[in-house]
């Protein structure tokens, strides 16, 4: 079975989507757990599985994409508040970031089925992310605490706790509600975003002494590199993108001995594609070829369904970290299902990606 169809059954069998719909953070291979549901997560999730149904036809996962959307609309989102928190139990904080992938999440299932529920709350919930998230000093706030809004303290050592060129990628739901629903004031906050993370992106890597922490922020980084695509055909943004493939490229070569997360290597044969189709960054063939072939070693082989056909988040030498990760799952498929099908000519849109 292909890697991405083996990942698809993982999704469905394993038990990282509860009953409820909500998908767990990780799943524990030392503790034999999951981890808490995250909304953050469940909007991924919703993505891949739409993704998965694109690919294959396969009724079963539309139904759990919407049991995904579901979550969010009708358990996470507190529709009199204006809330998403990050996990519901208990809400106490809530994330610009977590906030624009459940975005997307959401407008791919309403693409997937044309449930109009799904594209209101998206856009309900991007009016909120300006809203809330929007700082005086014209940046976002990455961080509020709940109920109150209050922006958490931000912290320059933790690039999740600061605002930061990564911020793109979840501000690249603006651009997405543009597109769904031809409100321009969605257009106006992805460009504020873009020229910011522009500027910021400069000196964002390596951005840290510790090495591991740097492999942190290459996850991060491309994220950045994922929200230029609606701008990619732009030279400014194809120039950025050609930079930071290679810049992303050289610190995991020289960093993946003692730490990798298969999510960089994921994220970097995706962008290296989607980069290569808008013609913004020529292809480096051997190098995706690479890739390629390192990521899919993190594809996990059990007996047990809980594991089976997942992807590890990481490995520190030679030892797995212990740690089915349904964002490196689904990050994974999608950039091995991506290079299987790149021989056949067809260019996904970018609406597609997870």
């Amino acid at each position: 079975m292909l890697p991405h169809l083996r990942a698809g059954e993982w999704f469905v069998r394993s038990g990282i989507q509860l009953p409820n719909g909500g998908v767990a953070r990780y799943y524990r291979t030392d503790l034999e757990r999951n981890h808490a549901v995250s909304t953050e997560i469940t909007g991924y999730a919703a993505s891949a599985l739409v993704y998965l149904h694109s690919l294959t036809r396969d009724k079963r996962y539309l139904d759990r994409a919407t049991a995904a959307a579901r979550f969010l609309t009708r358990t996470a989102w507190d529709a009199s508040a204006g809330i998403l928190p990050f996990e519901t139990d208990p809400p106490r904080f809530t994330y610009f970031f977590d906030c624009g992938i459940v975005v997307r999440g959401l407008l791919a299932v309403w693409r997937g089925t044309g449930e109009d529920e799904y594209r209101d709350v998206a856009a309900a919930l991007g009016r909120r992310m300006h809203a809330d998230f929007a700082s005086p000093e014209g940046d976002f706030h990455p961080v509020l605490a709940l109920p109150e809004r209050a922006p958490v303290e931000r912290d320059p050592a933790l690039w999740s706790r600061s605002p930061g060129c990564y911020q793109l990628k979840a501000a690249m739901a603006w651009w997405d509600l543009f597109e769904a629903t031809g409100d321009e004031s969605f257009h106006g906050t992805y460009e504020r975003v873009l020229e910011f993370s522009l500027r910021q992106s400069v000196a964002f890597l390596p951005g840290h002494p510790d090495t591991e922490k740097v492999m942190d922020r290459l996850h991060a980084f491309l994220y950045f590199l994922e929200g230029l695509l609606p701008r990619a055909q732009e030279a400014r943004c194809a120039a950025a993108l050609a930079r930071g493939i290679a810049r992303v490229a050289q610190l995991l070569e020289q960093i993946r001995p003692r730490f990798v997360r298969s999510d960089v290597y994921a994220q970097l044969l995706r962008i290296r594609l989607f980069a290569d189709w808008s013609g913004a960054a020529p292809l480096d063939l051997q190098a995706a070829c690479r890739e390629a072939d390192a990521l899919a070693q993190f594809q996990a082989a059990s007996a047990d369904a809980r594991i089976d056909g997942g992807f590890y988040f990481g490995r520190k030498g030679s030892e797995w970290m212990p740690f089915i990760n349904p964002v490196s799952a689904a990050f994974a498929l999608q950039a091995l299902a991506l290079w299987e099908c790149r021989a056949s000519g067809a260019q996904p849109h970018r609406h597609l990606l997870i």
